[in-house]
């Protein structure tokens, strides 16, 4: 059954950093190449990641990757700062920035094209969001746009029937996205502080966080583990498997 087609599909080069919106990529069987491969371990806390919820100001860094996507390694990252200066995400400068910013040693650590673990992407491959439950959590929560960012989704899909929510309905069901990937819903994506954070300002606004607390029992978006792999695209259609 078609349910509707990709309309953008994001990647996070770089953990907590802003992702890039791309029109085509790979599913690898950890989910979109190079999603979270690249990150920045935070020396306090025992070699944990060092995310949004420790420094909020990650938010205003956008991450991208510059060159062909390759097998055998990946493309130079680059990483443009809140002013708009360009950096190799390792560059000495920008992690000098960082540091002073963060107040704590930030190590690198990043992972191949073939292998990136759960733990830096999240509890589950791809995060899935949907046009109609973006459009009724900004009606419910009735302060302006929501801005899908705050949410970090993979893919976000446009459907072809408007029902606020539904993607919660399909959890334990597959979807074929485009002509070879196939995934399953999992589990709901439970929300934390993270989406309180204005990816523009960098300031915190729990309000967002309460209406989706009250309205949809803390949760935001699907998890999606990855059965079949494949090339996906803007545009592509979306069927909901028998």
């Amino acid at each position: 059954m078609l349910i509707g087609h990709i309309k953008e599909i994001v990647r996070h080069p770089v953990k907590s950093f802003r992702g890039e919106s791309i029109e085509k990529t790979k599913i690898m069987d950890y989910g979109l190449y190079g999603d979270r491969s690249h990150t920045y371990v935070d020396d306090t806390k025992k070699g944990d990641f060092l995310t949004i919820s420790q420094f909020q100001e990650m938010v205003r860094y956008q991450a991208r990757f510059v060159g062909e996507e390759s097998m055998d390694k990946y493309p130079k990252v680059e990483v443009i700062t809140p002013e708009g200066k360009v950096f190799d995400w390792v560059d000495e400068a920008l992690i000098e920035e960082l540091e002073n910013k963060s107040k704590r040693k930030i190590p690198t650590r990043n992972y191949t094209p073939s292998h990136v673990p759960i733990g830096p992407i999240a509890v589950e491959h791809v995060l899935l969001a949907t046009d109609a439950s973006l459009d009724k959590l900004e009606e419910l929560w009735g302060q302006g746009r929501v801005d899908a960012r705050r949410f970090r989704p993979n893919v976000i899909i446009s459907l072809k029937e408007k029902k606020p929510f539904i993607e919660e309905e399909w959890i334990g069901r597959r979807i074929k996205i485009g002509s070879d990937v196939e995934m399953e819903f999992v589990g709901h994506c439970e929300r934390c502080m993270i989406i309180t954070v204005n990816p523009d300002s960098a300031e915190r606004d729990a309000s967002l966080h309460k209406t989706v607390i009250r309205e949809n029992n803390n949760n935001f978006g699907v998890y999606a583990s990855v059965i079949k792999t494949g090339d996906i695209h803007v545009n592509d259609e979306i069927h909901l498997l028998d």
